[in-house]
């Protein structure tokens, strides 16, 4: 029985459970002079709840172990042979299994893989009426509970508020082990690569020159490539920069505009074409900045007498200031919005006028939220990688002029890992320990952010 006919099983279940609750506690209502203690669709959601979250988890660790617990047991069968072969891949090994066991088969295949792919089968079509099994069973048990408990003095609204609750703080739990795991994954094969690369040489040599050469492997140290990182990191700061120097100004202004002066017409229009520019592409993006901004900019220099690059931070920096406009400006405009009218009205009594009102009062009181704003642009700058590729380059020039072309971490990271790579060399690993730099930068300009946010909205509330 497919995943899908399973769920629908179970969403069949939980929708009878709701409508059989909720029947069940209207006519308790009319038949019993006493009250029910919550309203009626209260007694059919918790049944309906109790249904489907076991079933539903049930199912959720089935379709995540099942293949996890076959791969285990068909790695027993691959030959010791083919084990011992310096060419041996056990994914590649698993993925040929996988196909005969779907009934995609190319080639002749060895005997083994023939046995293999059948046992495969076996264990999927075990596992599968297994998971139908024990998913609709809780679901059933689950409604046989649930619609037990239904009693005029049973406090259903209390029990599937707390319910609810807990599903709540497992999301977030969800959403806190994710990202531990992912800081956990990214320092592991960071000091993995710090072993063959000195972090000295990393975080201050300012060359960067990553390349497979001759026998690099692990346990070389590198000896064939520079990994020094302040490049890449000076880089990404000054298209930044420059995509701040854009965004900053004009999405604040903006929102001013939009918020303070704008008539009602105006900004129903205004505000959601802005918008627009944060759902364009990236991609779509780079394409700009690469073929028409970057040639653009290097034509206006050539005429002055500047010397540009074909692909330069300014370019790029410009073009990425343009698509985080709207983080910018929409975030403002809102937290402008929710300024007290009560502090522009006093401003205004005092005899303030329009721009000193929004100079000294509003922009003031809602400093907090602006600078939250900034730092949401800064973080989408620091990350951007399609239009850094596309349109500043992949050279790693130490150089602070916006006319250079220079490159980012993220860019670097992307080359790095693009394609078949080895896990087991410096320049694969370097990716890892390029983003775990990048996760303590970001970080420290958070704890920054926060700090500053904290004391200005203390002194506004």
């Amino acid at each position: 029985m497919t995943v899908i006919l399973n769920f629908a099983i179970i969403l069949a279940i939980t929708g009878y459970a709701y409508f059989h609750g909720l029947t069940r506690a209207m006519s308790l209502r009319n038949k019993q002079a006493q009250s029910l203690h919550s309203l009626p669709h209260y007694y059919g959601l918790f049944p309906a709840l109790t249904t489907f979250i076991p079933a539903a988890f049930c199912l959720i660790a089935f379709i995540v172990g099942d293949e996890m617990y076959i791969r285990g047991q068909i790695a027993d069968l691959i030959p010791a042979a083919i084990v011992a072969s310096p060419d041996f891949s056990l994914t590649i090994q698993l993925a040929q299994v996988k196909n005969i066991a779907e009934g995609l088969t190319f080639g002749e295949p060895a005997q083994w893989m023939v046995v293999a792919g059948a046992k495969w089968a076996a264990l999927q079509s075990q596992i599968d009426i297994l998971a139908s099994v024990f998913g609709i069973g809780l679901a059933v048990c689950g409604a046989v509970f649930g619609q037990s408990r239904i009693q005029a003095p049973f406090r259903a609204r209390n029990q599937v508020e707390r319910i609810i609750i807990i599903f709540l703080a497992a999301s977030s739990l969800i959403a806190i082990l994710t990202t531990i795991g992912i800081v956990v994954s990214v320092v592991f094969e960071s000091i993995r690569f710090f072993k063959l690369v000195p972090i000295t040489e990393f975080l201050f040599n300012t060359t960067w020159n990553p390349q497979f050469e001759g026998a690099e492997r692990a346990g070389s140290g590198g000896a064939n490539a520079v990994y020094g990182s302040v490049p890449l990191f000076a880089g990404t700061l000054l298209i930044s920069a420059v995509a701040l120097t854009v965004a900053v100004p004009v999405g604040l202004f903006a929102a001013i505009f939009l918020s303070e002066y704008a008539s009602a017409r105006q900004r129903a229009v205004i505000k959601p074409v802005m918008e627009l520019l944060a759902g364009v592409p990236t991609v779509v993006y780079g394409f700009f900045a690469a073929l028409t901004v970057a040639p653009f900019v290097r034509d206006i220099g050539a005429g002055i007498g500047l010397d540009v690059a074909s692909e330069s931070a300014f370019a790029a920096g410009f073009v990425m200031g343009i698509m985080i406009i709207p983080f910018v400006s929409s975030l403002s405009d809102d937290v402008i919005n929710a300024v007290p009218q009560s502090l522009r009205d006093a401003a205004y009594g005092l005899g303030s006028t329009k721009s000193e009102t929004v100079r000294q009062v509003v922009l003031p009181a809602a400093l907090s939220g602006i600078a939250a704003s900034i730092l949401l642009a800064v973080s989408r700058a620091v990350g951007e990688t399609m239009i850094v590729v596309m349109a500043a380059g992949l050279a790693a020039n130490l150089s602070f002029n916006p006319l250079d072309a220079v490159t980012t971490v993220t860019a670097q990271i992307v080359t790095i890992l693009v394609g078949d790579q080895e896990f087991e060399s410096a320049k694969t690993l370097s990716a890892f320990a390029l983003a775990l730099t990048l996760i303590i930068i970001t970080l420290a300009l958070n704890v920054i952010a926060l700090a500053i946010v904290k004391r200005y909205k203390e002194q506004y509330d």
